[in-house]
């Protein structure tokens, strides 16, 4: 009788399943999706400008390519001019040997379809990475086998601790949603000195190439947003998706925007891996 009432229940339970539609917020056509990200080293340098597309769209991305496009210093006659290139289909600055400079805020300044917005940071210096090791490790709980990089460094700021950590294998980005390594001091930042290790397995003749970006709280913020966006299963306990704060503003127009503006030091270090004799 007992296993009679679990079968119904359970027969009852599955005629009750009714499809929910979860109220998303719905994007205007016409809002502009910015990526900018400004450092002390030219090969990042670069904004890329697009229209916003629904959860549910299907179409292609489109780029923006008409926008007027630069990077000032407030406070003096510094300015960066931006224009776009169509082999990257992004906006480098025209005078590729530029750079920012530590302890100096730049502004962000996009005009585009009679809007205009701007957002600022400033260049924070870089911490310090003395080296990068790696050692091989037999498979344990959840990890594969394989060569496993530590990087050794130290962080001795005692504010505006925020960084993230990219992974470039063999030329190629490591951009799933768990490939956003980011960190900041909320539980101290000795264990950078004792070896941050990296939770990927390498193998004997890969290339990996580590870039250590430090940034400001606004793109941390946004970052950590995102990635929580990606983990998001839409499953019933799940809230209703939706886009990271932009720290980006509106100061002419009615349009909305999306996205950020990084300014970021950058340390980059590349290691060959090779197979150590005992």
């Amino acid at each position: 009788m007992k296993r009679l009432s679990i079968v119904l229940f359970a027969i009852l339970s599955f005629s009750c399943q009714e499809e929910v539609d979860l109220p998303l917020v719905v994007i205007e056509a016409d809002t502009p999706v910015i990526e900018a990200i400004w450092t002390d080293n030219p090969f990042y340098n670069e904004i890329t400008i697009s229209l916003a597309r629904n959860y549910f769209d299907s179409v292609e991305t489109k780029v923006i390519s008409d926008a007027k496009v630069s990077i000032t210093a407030p406070g003096t006659a510094r300015q960066i001019p931006f224009v776009f290139n169509i082999n990257t289909q992004s906006y480098l600055p025209l005078n590729s040997g530029e750079v920012a400079k530590v302890g100096v805020t730049y502004q962000l300044n996009v005009i585009w379809n009679e809007n205009e917005f701007v957002s600022s940071g400033i260049l924070l210096a870089p911490p310090t990475v003395d080296s990068v090791a790696y050692e091989y490790q037999e498979e344990r709980l959840f990890r594969d086998e394989g060569y496993y990089i530590k990087v050794y460094g130290e962080i001795t700021f005692e504010e505006d601790n925020y960084y993230r950590i990219r992974v470039i294998e063999n030329d190629t980005l490591k951009n799933d949603r768990g490939d956003y390594l980011l960190f900041d001091d909320t539980f101290g930042l000795s264990f950078f000195e004792e070896g941050l290790e990296l939770n990927y397995s390498f193998a004997e003749k890969d290339r990996v190439r580590l870039e250590l970006f430090r940034i400001n709280k606004s793109s941390y913020e946004y970052l950590n947003q995102l990635v929580s966006l990606l983990f998001n299963d839409g499953g019933l306990f799940s809230p209703p998706p939706q886009n990271p704060d932009s720290n980006i503003s509106v100061v002419k127009g009615d349009s909305d925007v999306l996205g950020y503006f990084n300014v970021a030091s950058v340390i980059a270090k590349t290691v060959l891996i090779e197979a150590k004799d005992d």
